[in-house]
């Protein structure tokens, strides 16, 4: 039995034991190696060995995005720059450049917790992985195709983009597992069906899909269109990349690789820890990096956690799928607003595409939301007072919700601009 196989079912002692080893070291190595770190903590009279276990998390600083970029590049980093072996960073579309730095004992780290993530869903040395996030200074890529490989799996190193040569791969070298956004494996589906191909050309049996937020609903819509199971991974770049968290194949809650990276839930107002079973702001210390290590970071994602009896007898603690971010969010006319909840609904009308859009504008001062979605072939060529009334439905359930009014708009089939990575859902006009 492999490593990652015995740690995920020790018992929650043994797991505890571990986490309050790791979580000390940890705070003496960031205040002896990051001064950032050890002005934060000297600013609150706070010394490595008051923190002597898990229950004295609370008293350690957070860690934001903002001190990210006010350390950029490299000024979070513990080790002399000759230990670190890569570099990833974020987009920088909303600021300065997120950068992240990894040592090759973080490397190896980082695959053993994605060659979890990919066993917990029954992948192993038989099966064939398309990996078709991208590759680059987004972590996706690489995350993957590193946790694939260290379970002995063989990788297909698409990437991203290029969707008739994806359809192409996924028909002439029977991939059995892919990796990619959920919403650009129902873009190559549509490509892949546009092409004349059907089910029987492919082999996938499963897809663990991350790096947005998607519903229960589009899960089941993409089960139901490629006869596949639909897995979610969670991670974020700051932490490590994919490999944060992942479902397993009872696909009930994300385990999370808690030996690695310690979870804890805050309330958003008050920034309080909250316990099992509250929804709140998740937040991540890593207990195991050396490279670019963080105490408690925030990461804006909505979920709580908890444990059950797991089927497939994992002991991790699990985390809820993501039901939206504190900086996604949308208030409109004082209402908390996820997409999440919006896509929620319109799946449930077999008549819609799962590719919409939300808009969001000001009008004589006053906050409108509009929702575009795709219809399919057959209510488009519908009669039109079908639509409208179609139209009118799904505008009841949406505020029925959200406890808002909403704009539907039902366009045609293929209208909506695809994405090849990220879907954009959002558009906000507003000048706030």
């Amino acid at each position: 039995m492999k490593i990652w196989d015995k740690i995920e079912s020790i018992s929650l002692d043994e797991m505890r034991a571990i986490q309050d080893k790791r979580l000390n070291q940890t705070v003496k190595y960031v205040y002896d190696n990051v001064s950032y770190y050890k002005r934060k903590m000297d600013v609150i009279g706070l010394l490595p060995d008051d923190i002597k276990s898990c229950d004295d998390l609370y008293k350690l600083p957070f860690t934001t995005k903002d001190d990210l970029r006010d350390t950029y590049p490299y000024g979070l980093v513990a080790v002399d720059m000759e230990k670190i072996v890569r570099v990833h960073a974020s987009s920088g579309t909303t600021g300065k450049r997120i950068v992240v730095a990894y040592t090759q004992e973080d490397i190896d780290t980082w695959s053993d917790v994605m060659a979890r993530c990919f066993a917990r869903i029954g992948t192993d040395t038989k099966d064939i992985v398309h990996v078709a996030y991208g590759y680059g200074l987004f972590t996706g890529g690489l995350g993957a195709h590193y946790g694939a490989e260290k379970l002995g799996a063989t990788v297909i190193p698409i990437s991203g983009g290029n969707s008739r040569r994806q359809v192409e791969f996924l028909t002439d070298l029977k991939p059995t597992v892919i990796a990619c956004t959920p919403s650009y494996m129902l873009h190559l589906y549509e490509v892949m069906t546009e092409s004349g191909f059907t089910l029987d050309d492919i082999s996938l049996k499963a897809g663990i899909f991350g790096a947005e937020p998607w519903s229960e609903n589009m899960r089941k819509e993409i089960e139901r269109l490629l006869h596949i199971k639909a897995y979610d991974i969670y991670g974020l770049s700051e932490i490590t990349g994919p490999g944060v968290a992942s479902e397993c194949t009872a696909q009930n809650g994300l385990h999370i690789n808690e030996d690695c990276y310690l979870p804890e839930i805050i309330d958003i107002k008050t920034q309080k820890t909250l316990g099992l079973d509250m929804q709140g702001e998740i937040v991540f210390t890593t207990i195991k990096k050396k490279g670019m290590p963080l105490i408690r970071y925030r990461t804006k994602d909505i979920t709580k956690l908890f444990r059950d009896h797991c089927e497939c007898g994992r002991t991790l603690v699990k985390m809820e799928r993501v039901t939206g971010r504190t900086d996604d969010m949308l208030i409109i006319r004082g209402v908390n607003v996820f997409p999440s909840q919006i896509e929620s609904v319109l799946l449930e009308f077999s008549q819609l595409t799962p590719n919409y859009q939300i808009i969001v504008d000001r009008i004589n001062m006053m906050d409108v939301l509009e929702i575009r979605v795709e219809m399919n072939e057959n209510l488009f060529s519908d009669e039109v007072r079908k639509i409208e009334l179609l139209e009118r439905n799904i505008t009841t359930a949406i505020e029925s919700v959200l406890a808002i009014s909403a704009k539907v708009k039902l366009v045609e089939p293929k209208s909506i601009e695809r994405s090849e990575g990220k879907a954009i859902r959002i558009i906000d006009r507003r000048k706030i």
